[in-house]
C-alpha cells in the first residue's frame, strides 16, 4: 500500500520517500532505468529492515496510531461475509464510535463489535477518534447478550485511545457502562475472541477484551492509560512520552510474556499499514484457531477458562515479616 508522504511517520519518511522516487521512475516511459531502479529497491529493502528491526516503544505507539492503519471495518469488510450492522443502544443513541453487527466469518455466523476510528478529519469527527461514550458500549453490551442468546461466537476489535472523557459521558454513566461489560463478558456461554488492531487504551479497550483468547497485532499497544497521560502524572512534564512509554510495558512482546496478551500477530514488513490485505488474512487465521480450540469446549469449561485466565495474569508476593 502506498503512503502519502503527509501520513509518514518522522521514522519511516526516509523510506516513503525512497519509495515515493522508485515509484516515479518507473512511471518514465523512458527505457535505460532498470537496473537504477533495481539499485534503489535494494536499497528501499535494506533501510526498511534497518528501520523495523529495533523500533523503541515510543514509535511503536506511533505505529499504533498510524493514520493508514487498518480499522475494524476495513477487517470486516476482508474478513466476513453478510455483514448486517446493528445500530443504537436502545437507551440513548447510536455511537459512531462503536461498530457491531451479524456476520459470516468463514462458515460461521458471528457477532463482530469493535472501535472504529476515522479517515480524515470529518471522518474522525463523526467516529469521536474512537473514543466510545457509554451509548457505544451499551451498544456492545446488547449485542454480546444477544450473541450469547443466540449462542453465536463473539469477535472483537480493539482500538481506541479509551473511553471518552468528556462530561456529557461522565452524566450518562461511562464507568457504569463500561463496568456492565465487563461483568457480561465474564460470565459469557460462547467463545469470545478479541484482537488489538491498534490502540489498546486503558477502560474503553478493556470493555471488549475480556476474553477466551486476547490475539494483538506486533505493532499495538495496550495499556491502563496512554504514554502522554502517564508522563502528565508520574512526571509533570508531557516532553517525558518516551520514557513513560518504555517504562509501561505496552508492546505486544512486553504483554505476552507477562502473560496479558494470549497471540502476537505478525505483521508486514513496515506495518499493518502497508498491506491491508495481508495483515487482514493473518488476522483472520489466527482468530480461526483460536475459535477451533475453543468452540469445542462446553459452556462452563469457557467461563471457568476464561476465570483462571484472568486470575494468573500478574505477579505477586508477600513481604516478610518487620
Amino acid at each position: 500500500m502506498a503512503l502519502d508522504p503527509p501520513q509518514a511517520l518522522d521514522f519511516e519518511r526516509p523510506l516513503v520517500e525512497l519509495e515515493q522516487r522508485i515509484a516515479e521512475l518507473k512511471s518514465v516511459e523512458a527505457g535505460g532505468l532498470d537496473r537504477e531502479i533495481e539499485r534503489l529497491e535494494r536499497k528501499a529493502k535494506q533501510l526498511l529492515e534497518e528501520i523495523f528491526s529495533d523500533l523503541s516503544p515510543w514509535q511503536v505507539v506511533q505505529l499504533s496510531r498510524h493514520p493508514g492503519r487498518p480499522s475494524t471495518l476495513d477487517y470486516i469488510g476482508r474478513l466476513t461475509e453478510d455483514f448486517v450492522e446493528l445500530r443504537g443502544d436502545r437507551c440513548f443513541r447510536n455511537d459512531e464510535a462503536m461498530v457491531g453487527g451479524l456476520a459470516r466469518f468463514r462458515g460461521r455466523t458471528v457477532m463482530v463489535i469493535g472501535h472504529q476510528k476515522g479517515r480524515g478529519t470529518k471522518d474522525n469527527l463523526r467516529r469521536n477518534f474512537g473514543m466510545a461514550r457509554p451509548e457505544g458500549y451499551r451498544k456492545a453490551h446488547r449485542l454480546m447478550a444477544l450473541a450469547n442468546r443466540l449462542q453465536y461466537p463473539i469477535l472483537t476489535f480493539v482500538d481506541t485511545p479509551g473511553a471518552f472523557p468528556g462530561i456529557d459521558a461522565e452524566e450518562r454513566g461511562q464507568a457504569e457502562a463500561i463496568a456492565r461489560n465487563l461483568e457480561l463478558m465474564a460470565t459469557l456461554d460462547v467463545p469470545v475472541v478479541a484482537t488489538v488492531i491498534g490502540e489498546g487504551g486503558s477502560g474503553g479497550a478493556l470493555a471488549l477484551s475480556v476474553a477466551d483468547r486476547i490475539l494483538m497485532l506486533e505493532y499495538s499497544i495496550y495499556a491502563v492509560i496512554s504514554p502522554e497521560g502517564c508522563a502528565s502524572i508520574l512526571w509533570r512534564d508531557g516532553a517525558a512520552v518516551e520514557k513513560a512509554a518504555a517504562a509501561m510495558k505496552l508492546r505486544s512482546a512486553d504483554l505476552q510474556a507477562l502473560g496479558v496478551i494470549d497471540q502476537i500477530i505478525t505483521e508486514p514488513a513496515g506495518g499493518a499499514h502497508r498491506d491491508h490485505d495481508r495483515i487482514a488474512q493473518s488476522v483472520g487465521d489466527a482468530i480461526d484457531r483460536a475459535l477451533a480450540e475453543i468452540v469445542p469446549l462446553s459452556a462452563d469449561d469457557r467461563r471457568e477458562s476464561r476465570y483462571q485466565k484472568f486470575r494468573r495474569i500478574g505477579v505477586f508476593g508477600e513481604s516478610s515479616p518487620l
